[in-house]
């Protein structure tokens, strides 16, 4: 290990404070991992206090012994980059005054840069694209049917299509002149129905029908399960709902393929929530003419105030985590900024929370229905919204809110 004085090399550290928080953390990073274990606890007082020595020693000797000596830090679009003499580690870590750690995460496993990097959101898009494309061609081949029974077939396959596009895809939460166009597709497939008094009953490939029918039900089958599903442990009484005076999208929430939250044992619960407009964009009206395209300023739901969904104590509580920017993830705390409340009964989890809003601390009491922060993107986010979840004995919980009955699901609008 070597000296950690010094100034900046190809942006890779430094000890300095004067050239920002991401570069203050990779110097203070720098300098605790190179130091002799002796000074750890001098270098990052806080982290040692959160941890313990002995675990704090535990996953430094891991990282090590993963990485090899430590050559550098340097940020990244994911986050700090850990290089040692045998691999790589992703980091997340503060620090006030470049010198001292005040927060440290270390991700496991080997870090290794993405060749070629795809936008979350992007993702999502080219989803609905191949989806639009298929439904095109089979929408085209209605018009081609050489029977009733051939059109009813494939008429039956387009219907299955959409049945993915409006389950799976939440179309809602796509500006009009997006979704519109596709979903107007139905009515051209439906006005190839002209075409039947021409045709004869029969003829084409009988097995059409079969997949058709076979389609519709398979799909529609898993899409109504997952849209009712239900743990059968729900909170102990319904919740405030923690966002007011708006429409409210549930872009995560329901069973198996509607919610990516559903394999996490405690936050199987769980929804993410965004804001959509009349018209169901996400997106302010005037984000361009106001200079906000594409940042998180642009989202309805950014800045929203966040209200207590129940009396109880703050139990954590963090604010300092900085926002991500859309379509990106950097690593940081899973949560993020955050308020997690213990009712008695259960603890529910708000997340995502933007940076120097949390007004509660731990230790508080809070009642049902104040304002707690607003909506952010800081943590595991790859747009503004806002994640809640209730755990009991590590066990995500159904959740219940005064005034809304009916499934919890992705795709749902709930206004308040």
């Amino acid at each position: 290990m070597r000296d950690t004085t010094g100034e900046p090399t190809d942006n890779r550290w430094t000890g300095r404070s004067d050239l920002g928080p991401e570069s203050a953390a990779a110097g203070a990073l720098y300098r605790f991992l190179t130091a002799e274990p002796a000074d750890r606890e001098h270098l990052a007082p806080r982290v040692v206090t959160a941890v313990g020595r002995a675990r704090l020693d535990e996953i430094m000797d891991t990282t090590l012994a993963r990485i090899g000596d430590v050559t550098g830090v340097r940020d990244s679009p994911d986050g700090l980059v850990v290089e040692g003499t045998i691999g790589q580690a992703l980091a997340f870590a503060t620090s006030r005054d470049g010198l001292k750690l005040d927060e440290l995460l270390i991700r496991p496993g080997a870090y290794r840069p993405p060749r070629l990097r795809i936008p979350p959101m992007a993702r999502g898009v080219l989803g609905w694209i191949v989806i639009a494309l298929l439904l095109a061609v089979r929408i085209g081949a209605c018009w081609e049917a050489p029977s009733r029974i051939a059109w009813c077939g494939r008429l039956l396959m387009v219907a299955a299509g959409y049945v993915v596009l409006e389950g799976r895809f939440s179309p809602a939460r796509f500006p009009w002149w997006i979704r519109r166009p596709v979903e107007a597709g139905a009515l051209v497939a439906l006005l190839s129905a002209w075409r039947l008094p021409g045709l004869p009953v029969s003829g084409g490939d009988a097995a059409e029908p079969i997949v058709g029918v076979v389609l519709v039900a398979v799909l529609g089958g898993l899409l109504i399960r997952a849209r009712r599903h239900r743990w059968g442990t729900a909170v102990s009484r319904p919740l405030v709902f923690p966002l007011q005076g708006g429409r409210w999208h549930i872009a995560q929430g329901g069973g198996r393929g509607l919610n990516h939250h559903f394999t996490f044992r405690e936050q199987r619960g769980a929804l993410d929530i965004v804001q959509v407009g009349p018209g169901g964009a996400r997106a302010r009206h005037r984000a361009r003419n106001e200079g906000v395209h594409g940042k998180n300023e642009s989202y309805l739901v950014y800045g929203q105030p966040v209200h207590a969904p129940c009396d109880g104590t703050v139990v954590s509580a963090a604010d300092h985590v900085d926002d991500q920017e859309p379509g990106t993830i950097r690593y940081q705390p899973l949560y993020g900024n955050h308020v997690w409340i213990d009712s008695g009964a259960e603890i529910v989890k708000l997340a995502h929370l933007r940076p120097g809003t949390v007004t509660v601390t731990k230790g508080d009491t809070v009642h049902a229905g104040q304002v707690v922060g607003e909506v952010g993107n800081s943590g595991n986010s790859t747009e503004p919204h806002l994640h809640i979840h209730a755990e009991r004995d590590g066990l995500g919980l159904d959740l219940e809110f005064q005034g809304i009955s009916g499934p919890l699901c992705r795709g749902r609008t709930v206004r308040t």
